[in-house]
């Protein structure tokens, strides 16, 4: 039987139990608003007194959170001792034979590729490469080549090919996730060294380095580059027209400082996806910028590297390029010739333009530099099959030649310049 005092007991508990799960919840809330607001120390240093919480903070400081951390750890997952390059290798009208010649030659299974012919380029020449990178059977069974279908405007003294330019690197970083260095060539480039020469030299550095010609001295190019105010038509139209100027002019920036030099380049993965995925404005604030500068393909890269200081110390000014311009430069460099190849091969670099269609001296680097038979694939370690290069063997053998020694000279040298900070100066 239920006694009257028990009644009344409940009666009270009832009385003080609702305004004590108020003041709860209003307790609650006041401590919260205090963390947020800064008036109590953070959670990590009642955990110092606390050592329940350990288990529970050191799990959640191994998830990032930002964009940044993301990258940091992304960056930081084992690679392989082979590194990978990812090229770009574009080309506009007309350069559909030699932008295939300038594939085979560069090809390894190790390594990424994305090639694109412009805008100006016949829809039937277009088509035709993408047959041929269909039916390659070596392109189809790695699945390492990829073809940019839909084309873009592209205007080499505008901001177009800036623009091309990052497109690839967008599709590379979206596409392949464990290359090392982004390399753009034009259809009228062509490799001084096999690809394991290129793989052996690159091997054994640090994977940060940057190889970006630049100079803050702009000389004439101050007056007729940086001060001109210009407009690319390829931004708007769908068929090729050159750039055109407007006025007035507009004084040298403050926000920044101007760096130039060449449009080819080798640059680290780690600044490609700081350039592409953008969590810091400059890469964007510069690519406005150059959209109304003359020859923007010139100044992009170099002007952002050399404005973020966490870069500088990572770029190395050479191009691995070798190049024979005027003097001072005009818009084009000069065709080289069977003449050029002792200068080239002096010359220790990578890679060389600009070349003519099936000319002497392709024919050459080919038989004494590259040991490429009837326009096969440049043999390396990771060769199999007959005819040769017909199977892929083990990707990550290396057979360095006489090529690798030539790189590797200019490129230490080239290092031990940039590590006495010899850089964007």
């Amino acid at each position: 039987m239920i006694k009257l005092k028990d009644i009344k007991s409940f009666h009270t508990e009832k009385r003080w139990a609702f305004p004590l799960a108020i003041t709860s919840i209003i307790c609650l809330f006041l401590l919260a608003t205090s963390f947020n607001m800064g008036l109590l120390p953070p959670l990590y240093k009642f955990n110092s007194f606390f050592p329940l919480f350990n288990s529970r903070l050191v799990s959640n400081q191994s998830i990032p959170h930002f964009a940044e951390e993301k990258i940091m750890y992304a960056t930081s997952e084992s690679r392989s001792s082979v590194p990978r390059f990812a090229y770009l290798v574009s080309g506009s009208k007309g350069d559909l034979n030699k932008l295939w010649r300038t594939l085979r030659a560069l090809y390894h299974p190790w390594n990424y590729y994305v090639v694109h012919l412009d805008l100006e380029s016949d829809p039937e020449e277009r088509m035709e490469l993408a047959a041929r990178v269909e039916k390659d059977p070596m392109f189809a069974e790695v699945g390492n080549v990829f073809m940019i279908t839909k084309a873009n405007m592209v205007t080499y003294r505008g901001p177009t090919m800036v623009s091309n330019t990052l497109h690839a690197c967008a599709v590379l970083l979206k596409k392949y996730k464990d290359w090392d260095w982004f390399i753009n060539l034009s259809a009228s480039d062509y490799p001084l060294v096999t690809q394991d020469d290129l793989l052996s030299t690159f091997r054994n550095l640090n994977r940060d380095w940057n190889f970006v010609e630049h100079t803050s001295q702009l000389g004439w190019k101050e007056d007729q580059r940086a001060k001109p105010l210009m407009i690319d038509p390829g931004l708007y139209e769908n068929k090729k027209s050159d750039i055109f100027w407007v006025k007035p002019d507009r004084p040298l920036p403050t926000a920044f400082k101007l760096f130039t030099g060449s449009a080819w380049m080798i640059l680290s993965r780690s600044f490609v996806e700081y350039c592409i995925w953008g969590w810091d404005n400059l890469p964007r604030t510069l690519l406005m910028y150059y959209t109304n500068f003359v020859s923007s393909p010139e100044g992009y890269f170099q002007t952002v590297i050399c404005n973020v200081p966490e870069f500088i110390p990572t770029v190395v000014n050479h191009d691995m390029h070798f190049i024979s311009w005027d003097n001072p430069p005009k818009q084009h460099p000069h065709v080289l010739n069977i003449n050029d190849t002792a200068k080239m091969i002096k010359s220790g670099a990578a890679f060389a333009r600009k070349f003519n269609q099936d000319t002497t001296v392709l024919d050459r680097i080919d038989s004494q530099l590259l040991h490429r038979p009837n326009g096969s694939f440049t043999p390396g370690g990771w060769c199999k099959g007959g005819p040769s290069c017909s199977k892929v063997g083990n990707p990550t053998r290396v057979k360095p030649g006489p090529g690798a020694n030539r790189l590797r000279r200019l490129i230490n040298k080239l290092i031990q310049s940039a590590k006495n900070g010899n850089q964007c100066r």
